[in-house]
């Protein structure tokens, strides 16, 4: 038979008990506990759902629903979507876990997404124990979705593009083209309306609302609309769509109208690019005696197409032109031609007319045009002057635009009347003469080159020519006539001569004139233009021979003349006006070397940058006021002050000598060392060895070339939490050159967590050193206590070298607690019980652990006791007083608080403490916790009697603690060890008050120790000590009922009747019982190892008999098993879990508690053989079912306590 909970839960079994002799039957109940055997099932195989493809996010589509027939967390229904097809489809749909939901995901489209889908759904129940080991049972079921499409798509199209042909003048409602389009939503199909939204021709075509066919709805005339017609049709569903508006869309359909022949040939004047105009009069124009065409603006139309045109002259004067083209395709523009030129005389006819006919070759359609042409006339006569040569008399040098003469020329062509252009030439003439172009007046072009004594005769042609450049000519003859027009000239140009110091000077200087030397013209007269140094020369007016006036002096001289004097003489001739020229004198004063090189400062101050190999320093400048390259040259020299690092080379300048000073090449200037500035001494000497010498400071300055570097830097502490916006601490670097510009950069942030270094960015390194807080983050003491930052350092300004750090520099920023954490209670799984009689003050009875997150003080825990209630096992709750304290104390990192009793506690209450306490840390922070404190009362407390003295028992306490726990698996709580009392027979006797409990606080009943301590396997350890007695002490209820004290009065006679029988049946059932007892002995005896039987057999469950004597009525026939009718037979589950958990024991504890309740036994007395058997048996029967003895069951005690 298989156990199935859910076909059965409760199972009750008749158990049958025989010694051969007698026979007991008991039922017992069995409650069958859960398993996880069952399957979550579903209601349906399949869910169909249908949903609009327009369906919004989240939208419910249907709704699984699964049992399980198990119970607990088994019961417990998860759902899951496994599988869906298509695949693609997978993320489209979602279900609640717990309700079987099914909800859209993501967006439908009927269209481009798939029409269907079927989804797998498991259900999976919350699992549990099955056939020894923890599975989960799950089902499948399966769920179509039918998409649903809805209006939400334009119509389209198909077959496009659509283009279509028609003949002109076709009839009405001719079927010219079908047109056709569908709905896109093709769940959905809906009718079309067709119609025409535009056309290039309106009106010209209809369509045909149903079925899209267009028809001619007008005449058709090709040369009116064109070659073609462009129509944009439209399309519109029958019904609106989802949005409440019409659905629709067009398209172009393209029709060629098809020609026919039923116009005639056309003539137009086109002229320029105006539109063409009908005409059948045109006008030209030529020139006499001329060839070639002649334009008359005309065009030839044929509106038909591809029509073919011939093109004819008519008219008396036909045979002078001719038609170009002869024929033509439909258009073309139409010239006359001239054939015979000679005829074309504008002095004999001045107009000629022909018709030009235009004739449709296909048809009998012509059409005339009359073409008049007009003769123009041409010029055919040249120029002519009245003389053929003229002479003409001028002044040399006459101004210009001087009037020569003015000669004209006749010409008979009308067209050249006051048209008549002039000209000289040749050309060349036209440099000193010219004539106005068209009035004939010769004048003077420049009268700079009419010179008489360079040339007195000129020749030249006057030309004349008409419109049509037909010349005529005329010979000029121009004579000049001579003035005084001639400057004297020097013979030599300019004067020089050399003369010394302190000599005189006598230079002859001549000129000439070119004028008549009869006349004043050429008689000179010299002179010295005044000026710097004239005074200090004369000149003779009439010889021209030039003296000193005094001694002749270089030095006296402007230096930068170099000895050399330059004058401006003059002569003069006496014509009228006067006329004169000018000549440079240039005397050279030799100089002699009389003069020392002089410096142009008294010292000099340079600066120069280190490091700079061959670097520009400095110049001095010093001039030698000798006039003479040869005295005057400087050479400069560094004679003292150098130390080898410094040379200098001698330049030439305008005026003077330049020494420019240089580091020298093979040496580099170091600012960092001794020599800073240097002081020299430059000589300069001129060739003569005349000497001067100047002093020269030379300061070398700083080159940033040193590379920076950091300075230790102190570790900065920085409290948690911080909100600081300025700067916590900066980086500080160190630069030996005078002038630089450090920034900083960060190279990397670690932090140092739990132990391990990582990454972070708590902090923010700006350019100029300064560290900020990351405002994006927060710095956390328990996640890290310190941050390490390394950065490097650069100089912006470094002009040579690396410009940053060798090494990085390091910053250590350690996070400083603050008290931000709330103490923490750690969980435990520990059960804490209270004996309440065996617990005296500041006893410890629970324990509780806590932690904080901070450091330091902030992290000190002090424990506090702030409320004590009392669970009872009705689910009552009562507060109590304070019967409890905690003690505070540390272990390590964490803090213990250890909960004593501050007062003795109440050895009445059933139920549990409910403590409170709370954990304070020194910032004021704190948390509580409730602790449970399970109460033991005096119910289950034992009675050991061991026939040993108190003494004994003492000094074999702990053995037989040992052997209590080995035996029960409890843990033993010994209340007291007191003597028998003196009135019993046992003197020697020692009374063991004793407690056992479980570890899950539940407390051992009387009937389960007395079985438990009567196992032979420990009843035989046990016996060693002693132990010849298990009893339990009965608790009085303090509540009695008021009643029975009213009664007492009423019974008080009975009673003292009744006292003398009892007193003399418990007497004589004593005696008996013993004698029964001793009966078994001997029966339990035989099962004893043979060890033993010296001390006789042992009785479990009674006392402690020796062979002899027993059993005075050993050999009665008496019923030896009546010793169990002291022993309860209802046994109550000790198990205090939840009932679909096994309760799960101690280490001691293996033996398995089973949810088992016997019912109590009703099968009437046995038959016993005398009366004094039935007398005692009934006299045995203390317990009743009322009275039965049940463990202790703590219904707040849950799975979560323990």
């Amino acid at each position: 038979m298989t156990l199935d909970r859910e076909a059965q839960t409760v199972l009750t079994l008749t158990v049958t008990a025989s010694d051969l002799q007698y026979t007991t039957v008991k039922d017992i109940t069995l409650i069958l506990l859960d398993a996880n055997d069952n399957r979550p099932i579903f209601e349906q195989s399949t869910y169909d759902a249908d949903v609009l493809e327009n369906a919004p996010v989240g939208t419910s589509l249907l709704k699984v629903h699964a049992t399980d027939d198990d119970t607990g967390v088994a019961s417990l229904v998860k759902y899951n979507i496994d599988e869906v097809i298509p695949s693609d489809g997978f993320s489209l749909f979602s279900i609640m876990e717990s309700t079987g939901e099914v909800k859209l995901n993501g967006r439908l489209n009927f269209t481009s997404l798939d029409t269907f889908y079927r989804l797998k759904i498991n259900a999976s129940d919350g699992g549990g124990e099955y056939m020894g080991e923890t599975l989960n049972q799950s089902s499948i079921a399966f769920a179509f979705i039918t998409v649903l499409d809805v209006p939400d798509l334009d119509p389209q199209f198909i077959s496009l593009p659509y283009t279509a042909r028609v003949q002109e003048g076709s009839r009405l409602d001719l079927s010219v083209f079908e047109v056709t389009a569908i709905d896109q939503d093709r769940g959905i199909n809906d009718d079309m309306i067709y119609s025409i939204e535009n056309s290039t021709a309106d009106g010209l075509f209809n369509i045909s609302q149903k079925d899209g066919v267009i028809s001619v709805n007008s005449e058709i005339d090709r040369e009116v609309i064109g070659d073609s017609v462009t129509l944009i049709v439209k399309a519109t569903e029958a019904n609106l769509n989802i949005h409440g508006a019409e659905a629709s869309t067009t398209a172009d359909v393209e029709i060629t109208i098809i020609d026919i022949n039923d116009n005639k040939p056309e003539f137009y004047m086109c002229a320029d690019m105006e539109e063409c105009v009908k005409q059948s009069n045109f006008v030209g124009e030529t020139f006499e005696n001329s060839l070639g065409s002649i334009v008359i603006n005309m065009t030839v139309k044929d509106l038909d197409k591809s029509a073919r045109i011939k093109l004819t002259l008519e008219g008396a004067d036909k045979e002078v032109f001719s038609v170009d083209p002869p024929s033509a395709i439909s258009e073309s523009p139409v010239r006359l031609v001239v054939i015979k030129s000679q005829q074309l005389d504008f002095e004999e006819k001045e107009q000629m007319v022909v018709q030009v006919i235009a004739t449709d070759e296909d048809t009998s359609f012509c059409s005339t045009a009359t073409v008049t042409i007009n003769i123009k006339d041409t010029n055919d006569n040249n120029p002519k002057f009245p003389e053929d040569s003229y002479k003409l008399r001028l002044p040399e040098h006459s101004p210009d635009d001087t009037i020569v003469a003015k000669i004209s020329a006749e010409d008979p062509d009308t067209m050249d009347q006051g048209k008549i252009t002039y000209s000289l030439l040749p050309e060349s003439i036209r440099s000193y003469f010219d004539v106005e172009p068209n009035s004939g007046t010769i004048y003077v072009k420049n009268s700079t080159l009419i010179d008489w004594e360079v040339r007195s005769l000129y020749s030249a042609t006057l030309q004349a020519k008409d419109t049509s450049s037909n010349p005529g000519t005329a010979v000029l003859e121009i004579i000049l006539t001579d003035i005084n027009d001639k400057t004297p000239v020097f013979n030599r140009d300019p004067y020089l001569d050399f003369v010394d110091e302190g000599e005189n000077l006598e230079l002859s200087i001549q000129a000439t004139d070119a004028d008549d030397p009869e006349t004043e013209n050429s008689q000179i007269v010299y002179g010295i233009v005044p000026s710097r140094y004239s005074d200090n020369f004369t000149i003779d007016p009439n010889t021209g021979v030039l003296r000193n006036n005094g001694e002749l002096n270089c030095e006296a001289l402007d230096p930068e003349l170099m000895g050399r004097i330059e004058l401006n003489v003059t002569a003069t001739d006496k014509g009228t006006p006067a006329l004169s020229s000018m000549v440079k004198v240039i005397i050279d004063v030799k100089d002699i070397n009389d003069n020392t090189p002089v410096f142009k400062a008294a010292s000099y101050k340079f600066s120069v940058k280190e490091g700079v190999r061959g670097a520009y320093v400095g110049s001095v400048h010093a001039e030698d006021l000798d006039q003479t390259a040869g005295f005057n040259r400087i050479s400069f020299t560094i004679i003292d002050g150098s130390i080898g690092s410094f040379m200098i080379r001698t330049f030439a300048e305008e005026r003077g000598y330049r020494g420019s000073i240089t580091v020298d090449p093979d040496v580099e200037l170091d600012y960092e060392s001794a020599h800073k500035n240097f002081t020299l001494r430059v000589e300069a000497a001129d060739l003569g060895q005349k000497k001067a010498v100047v002093t020269v400071e030379v300061e070398v300055l700083d080159v940033n070339d040193e590379r920076p570097e950091f300075k230790p830097a102190e570790a900065l502490t920085v409290n948690e939490n911080t909100t600081i916006a300025g700067f916590v601490g900066n980086f500080t670097a160190l630069d030996r050159d005078g002038n630089h510009s450090l920034v900083y950069v960060l190279e990397s942030t670690t932090c140092r967590c739990k132990g391990t270094e990582e990454p972070c960015d708590w902090f923010l390194l700006e350019p100029t050193g300064e560290i900020i807080v990351n405002p994006e983050n927060t710095v956390d003491y328990e996640l890290c206590d310190q941050v390490i930052m390394k950065a490097q350092v650069e100089d912006k300004y470094t002009e040579k070298g690396e410009n940053n750090s060798v090494t990085s520099g390091e910053m250590v920023i350690n996070i400083e607690d603050i008290n931000d954490n709330v103490p923490e209670f750690i969980p435990s799984n520990s059960v804490f019980v209270v004996v309440p009689e065996t617990v005296s003050k500041d006893t410890s009875v629970a324990a509780v652990t806590a932690t904080d997150r901070d450091s330091g003080i902030n992290k000190e825990i002090t424990f506090e006791v702030k409320e004590v209630r009392f669970l009872h096992n009705d689910n009552r709750t009562t507060p109590e007083r304070k019967v409890f304290g905690v003690v505070t104390t540390q272990q390590r990192e964490l803090y213990v608080g250890l909960i004593q009793t501050i007062e003795e506690l109440s050895d009445k209450l059933k139920g549990k403490y409910l403590v409170t306490v709370s954990a304070t840390d020194k910032g004021g922070l704190s948390a509580s916790t409730v602790v449970e404190i399970f109460t033991v009362d005096e119910s289950f407390k034992m009675e050991l009697r061991f026939a040993s003295p108190v003494s004994e028992v003492i000094a074999k306490r702990d053995e037989i603690e040992t052997a209590l726990t080995a035996a029960t698996n409890a843990a033993v709580d010994i209340v007291a060890i007191r003597s028998v009392s003196a009135e019993s027979r046992e003197l020697s006797d020692t009374i063991m008050e004793v407690y056992f409990i479980y570890s899950n606080g539940t407390a051992v009943t009387y009937d389960a120790v007395e079985k438990m301590l009567s196992d032979p396997a420990h009843f035989l350890i046990l016996s060693q000590f002693g132990l010849s007695f298990i009893g339990a002490i009965t608790v009085e209820d303090p509540k009695q009922n008021p009643i029975i004290y009213g009664l007492l009065g009423m019974v008080a006679g009975l009673i003292i009747v009744l006292a003398v029988l009892t007193t003399s049946l418990l007497c004589t059932r004593r005696t008996y019982r013993t004698k029964l007892k001793a009966a078994k002995a001997m029966n339990s005896a035989a099962t004893v190892a043979s060890e033993n039987q010296k001390s006789g057999p042992v009785v479990p469950g009674t006392n402690k008999y020796t062979m002899e004597g027993a059993n005075p009525v050993l050999n009665l026939n008496i019923d030896t098993a009546t010793d169990e009718e002291n022993m309860n037979a209802d046994r109550i589950s000790l198990n205090s879990l939840d009932y679909n958990v096994d309760m799960t024991m101690s280490d001691k504890d293996t033996r398995p508690m089973m949810m088992i309740q016997e019912e109590d036994e009703d099968n009437g007395a046995p038959e016993y053989i005398e009366p004094l058997g039935a007398a005692l048996a009934q006299r045995g029967k203390k317990k009743g079912p009322d009275n039965t003895h049940l463990a202790f069951d703590n219904p707040t005690l849950s799975t979560t306590d323990l």
